[in-house]
């Protein structure tokens, strides 16, 4: 995976020349910057090592008026180099890059003292002390100090010496491997169409590759990849990455935008993040607070909510949240800098802990959850993320971006925790998962809601997986609830017999008055012979509602009483049988039947031959062809 190393320091102190002198690469590429002598844009280039490295190096302006552009270089670099002119000493851009190095991660670098041929041995001493001292309480307190003059070329040798022995101290900790870059710059060439550039944070891309620009949720297409300005099939995170897009306009994307494959990033207008008070701070960080907040390639004026105090003092750390104006993409443990709204000043940062987040209450218990998640193992941590997303689970690529794992680690974790029955699959076609403890709370609900069900309905076998949905499952998905369904079945605590859901133990038990009303209501549909009631007459004689009737007649059913042969009429089984042999009687001696026949063979009126005629269809018995049945055959 590429090094990067990013300068920082303030402005004229001689960083863009250094790299030239470095690299023979002019990083001042826009005529303002060439006319005023100063860095405004982001430079690029790249360093070739005697061992063969190549080293990615990103230039920053230091100009108070650029240093968003600074926080969009500092995404994604390894290591520092802090650029200190000797003649100058530490300014104030010099603290504001070392902060925002700090707050965004980096914790490795060297420094340069430039411009060495324009003082003394004396004060170039001096200089050095001071840059000690002022270095002692930040990261670059043990980092080595090499001076060099441009012009000259002194140190220059001695200076890649240094970053060879920096960059062999460096263990990559880019694990994240969805492909991610923020755009800072989109222009249209002639004849290739639209052009974006970035910084390759995470994973890979390559040649005809579909991507999308995000929050836009706008898709194309890689036409063509480079690196460095050279021609390249893939570009990998760490490496300045211009990109030829096809299908989309340039109007169409804003630097801040993200490329991503399509379906990888989630947009929210609402991010929960740890915030860190910087102690340089001027005054504490207040409730509701408007702020410059900068993540990526992105500046945006944003709202910081204090989810458990009432302002954040210098030096202090505290959960928040931050509301966009729109939505906004990032991946759990992403570093940002926030900007005081006036005047423009560093005052904090800090680590994203969700970026997919709804608004939460202050002092909400939902709080606990956030309470040193960075600090979790990657099995915790999805535990974690499942427990508070609830219901509604998260997909692979949801629980990719709230825990920053490698997509093999993490189908990994999820298997090992499938296996403990810690995490559940829901939905194989999108991956989606739940855990452990909303499956245990909803079980119990659902246990619960079948035992009320069958007190409440006595003469009811059960509750059909449509009424089920309906009503208990109203407010899940119907994924969910057919798992749950399936899962409980697997357990032996609730079964499906004839279409109905009821709880494992659960059998239909009639006495007293009701099973003296069920053998009333079977005693006179069996009487009636082959002409009985219908549904209607038994309600009305009875007194009985369409619900109960209904309950009753679906129990004598089940007890293998009586036969429905459509929602009006009910026959006893004996009587269902008769009918049955006088029809095989019938076709015993005649090859077809038509309806007349078999109101002569019955005795039946045609209020009863045709649901018959069509029930023994049904039942396969006979098949209906034009006016006429015939038997049908035996397989």
């Amino acid at each position: 995976m590429p090094i990067v190393m990013g300068t920082a320091g303030h402005i004229d102190h001689g960083k863009t020349t250094l790299i030239k002198a470095l690299t023979g690469i002019d990083c001042d590429r826009l005529a303002e910057e060439k006319k005023r002598g100063i860095t405004i844009e982001l430079g690029f280039a790249y360093l070739d090592l005697p061992d063969g490295t190549r080293v990615s190096i990103v230039d920053v302006p230091g100009h108070e008026k650029f240093v968003k552009n600074m926080v969009a270089g500092a995404a994604g670099i390894d290591f520092v180099l802090l650029v200190v002119a000797a003649d100058e000493g530490i300014m104030p851009q010099t603290e504001e890059h070392l902060e925002i190095c700090s707050l965004l991660g980096i914790n490795r670098g060297l420094v340069v003292l430039t411009k060495v041929d324009m003082v003394d041995e004396e004060w170039l001493t001096l200089v050095k002390e001071e840059v000690k001292e002022y270095l002692k309480n930040t990261f670059l307190k043990d980092a080595p100090i090499v001076s060099v003059s441009s012009h000259t070329g002194k140190g220059l040798p001695e200076l890649q010496q240094v970053i060879l022995e920096q960059i062999q101290k460096i263990r990559k900790n880019r694990i994240f491997d969805v492909f991610r870059l923020p755009v800072d710059r989109v222009f249209t060439l002639h004849g290739h169409g639209t052009v974006i550039t970035g910084t390759t944070i995470s994973g890979k891309i390559k040649t005809g590759e579909d991507i999308e620009i995000y929050p836009k949720g706008i898709l194309a297409k890689v036409r063509s990849v480079q690196v460095h300005s050279e021609s390249k099939e893939v570009a990998q995170a760490g490496e300045r990455t211009a990109l030829n897009l096809q299908g989309i306009e340039k109007e169409k994307i804003d630097r801040g935008n993200v490329l991503a494959r399509p379906g990888t990033l989630f947009p929210s207008k609402v991010w929960t993040i740890e915030l860190h008070c910087l102690s340089t701070a001027a005054k504490p960080l207040k409730h509701r607070t408007e702020i410059h907040f900068h993540h990526g390639s992105k500046e945006i004026l944003a709202r910081i909510y204090l989810l458990d105090r009432d302002e954040l003092r210098p030096g202090e750390k505290a959960l928040a949240q931050v509301r966009f104006p729109e939505p906004m993409v990032g991946v759990f443990q992403d570093r940002f800098v926030i900007r005081s709204f006036s005047p423009l000043r560093t005052i904090g940062g800090g680590i994203v802990l969700d970026p997919m987040s709804v608004s939460l209450k202050r002092r909400s218990p939902e709080i606990k959850y956030f309470k040193d998640l960075v600090n979790l193992n990657a099995s915790q941590l999805i535990l974690n993320v499942l427990n508070r997303q609830g219901i509604k689970g998260l997909n692979f690529n949801q629980l990719l971006v709230l825990t920053n794992l490698r997509s093999k680690d993490l189908q990994k974790e999820l298997q090992i925790l499938s296996s403990k029955q810690e995490v559940f699959l829901v939905e194989k076609d999108i991956k989606l998962y739940v855990g452990k403890r909303v499956v245990e709370k909803l079980s119990n609900s659902l246990l619960d809601f079948l035992t009320q069900f069958h007190s409440k309905n006595e003469l009811l076998e059960g509750i059909t997986r449509s009424q089920l949905l309906s009503s208990w499952g109203k407010n899940y998905s119907d994924k969910l609830v057919n798992f749950l369904i399936d899962k409980l079945t697997k357990e032996n605590k609730i079964k499906i017999e004839n279409k109905f859901i009821k709880l494992f133990s659960h059998k239909v038990k009639v006495k007293g008055e009701k099973r003296d009303l069920l053998e009333r209501i079977f005693k006179i549909i069996e009487t009636s012979g082959f002409n009985p009631p219908n549904f209607k007459e038994i309600k009305d004689k009875f007194k009985l509602d369409t619900k109960e009737l209904n309950e009753i007649l679906a129990l004598l059913e089940k007890e293998k009483k009586i036969v429905k042969i459509n929602n009006n009429f009910y026959y006893a089984v004996s009587i269902a049988e008769k009918l049955k042999q006088l029809l095989l009687d019938f076709f015993a001696k005649q090859q077809e039947m038509t309806l007349a026949d078999f109101k002569s063979i019955t005795g039946l009126s045609r209020k009863y031959t045709i649901p018959l005629l069509e029930y023994f269809d049904r039942q396969k018995i006979t098949m209906r062809i034009g006016d006429k049945r015939v038997l049908r055959k035996k397989n």
